[in-house]
């Protein structure tokens, strides 16, 4: 077992270094336009101290990830293939992240996201962007617009916060956690993304429920191994399942809580408030339907056993509010005050 833990951080260390020196991408310095800056100088929040002060301590603890920025390159213009083609390459037990959205149902295998970690895609007129942090176990969707008349493409850093994606818009440059949703830097600091739903299932799964939808090609214009045993960090298939299993973590958080064990998957909401909730994920499929309070209002969160995934409304106003699988460890160091239903 040791030596299978030692190879596996040696394979990490140069899967990075490959990603440095390969990558297909060579990020240039974004010049800000003088309108951009003007609208978001108008469009930004007011931010109070104690959250300022929180977003310089988010910004003072990233670190580099190693790759260099956009040395993982996201994927700007995504192929799709049929269900029927996608079947001579997946197995069924492959984690793929599923969107339904504005007429557009695509599947995204874990595998090729893996190597990228942001998908830009445009439905409808509308750009938006599916974000994969491996090393948080986080699959989210954002929305392009995030001001009054700005809509943006996400890129990858480089850098981790909480051993999370830590994203960049190609407009305005700006610094976005992915959990957070919200960015910590300027000119558009303080500035929530608006999300949609984004599900995370297995191949089997997805396709039985979405027979018809359209996945993510291997033709993504980059040379990377989107193979059964291609991830870098091991696989959520194969029995050894490298650093999602591990105790180990690659880098060490802003702050640690013992309530769980640090990888275990909560269910992670939280709103535009900050208000906070994780639910043990194993106790939502236990339970099928959970209710917990988020503040002033109560959060239904209803388990789907034909996706093995859920859905989450506040009850008080029948609304959608986004929840995601995360592990413990980076969801606690982002939201050290957090509820847990465990």
């Amino acid at each position: 077992m040791g030596n299978q833990v030692i190879y596996f951080f040696l394979f990490v260390i140069i899967a990075g270094v490959v990603f440095f020196y390969f990558s297909n991408r060579n990020a240039a310095p974004i010049e800000v336009a003088p309108e951009v800056r003007k609208q978001l100088k108008e469009s930004a929040p007011l931010i109070s101290q104690d959250r300022d002060v929180y977003f310089s301590l988010l910004e003072k603890s990233a670190i580099s990830g190693g790759p260099p920025k956009d040395g993982i390159p996201s994927i700007d213009e995504p192929i799709y293939t049929s269900a029927e083609e996608a079947d001579e390459w997946l197995l069924s037990q492959d984690i793929v992240f599923g969107i339904d959205y504005k007429g557009l149902t695509a599947a995204y295998p874990q595998r090729i996201v893996v190597w990228h970690e942001i998908v830009n895609v445009k439905i409808g007129g509308e750009d938006v962007s599916l974000t994969y942090c491996p090393l948080t176990g986080t699959a989210i969707g954002f929305k392009g617009e995030y001001a009054s008349g700005i809509s943006s493409e996400f890129g990858v850093s480089g850098k981790l916060i909480n051993s999370n994606l830590l994203m960049y818009d190609r407009k305005s440059d700006s610094y976005w956690p992915q959990i957070l949703g919200t960015a910590i830097t300027d000119p558009a600091k303080g500035i929530r993304l608006e999300e949609f739903p984004v599900v995370w299932t297995t191949w089997e799964k997805w396709k039985q429920a979405h027979p018809d939808t359209l996945i993510l090609s291997q033709d993504t214009g980059f040379f990377r191994n989107y193979g059964e045993n291609g991830d870098p960090y091991g696989s959520y298939v194969r029995e050894n399942r490298g650093y999602y299993s591990s105790d180990r973590l690659l880098f060490e958080p802003i702050h640690t809580d013992s309530r769980l064990h640090p990888k275990e998957v909560v269910v992670g909401i939280r709103d535009a408030e900050g208000r906070t909730l994780a639910i043990l994920k194993n106790k939502l499929r236990t339970e099928k339907i959970i209710e917990a309070s988020l503040g002033d209002s109560t959060v239904v969160v209803t388990y789907d056993q034909e996706l093995d995934f859920y859905k989450a409304r506040i009850k008080e106003t029948d609304t959608w509010i986004n929840a995601f699988d995360a592990m413990w460890f980076s969801w606690a160091a982002f939201y050290p005050n957090t509820e847990l239903v465990q």
